[in-house]
């Protein structure tokens, strides 16, 4: 992962650690995912591309990552939770496709 390089709000983090139970340093970790899923999110995009990346971390939970790019390349996490039922079955097809 030392070629990427990303970027958060910390008070950002600690409110989405206490709403989902996921930190950013744990989000980041999915991006080294070789299953992982990169996803445009048009509708949340007013302001600038994001994205969302649906990935294991490294404690072996399927993550739902939110995230932009800024300049420099480096990765901004907006909010991260862990996957639901139906973003587990997508997850899944993908990895035995």
């Amino acid at each position: 992962m030392s070629h990427l390089t990303f970027d958060w709000d910390p008070r950002k983090d600690a409110a989405n650690r206490k709403k989902h139970d996921v930190s950013f340093h744990e989000a980041k970790t999915a991006f080294t995912d070789e299953f992982g899923r990169l996803i445009a999110d048009p509708d949340h995009s007013e302001e600038e591309d994001r994205f969302i990346l649906l990935g294991m971390s490294i404690h072996s939970r399927l993550l739902v990552v939110c995230h932009c790019v800024r300049e420099g390349e480096t990765i901004r996490i907006i909010s991260a939770r862990k996957a639901d039922k139906r973003e587990r079955k997508t997850y899944e097809g993908y990895r035995h496709a």
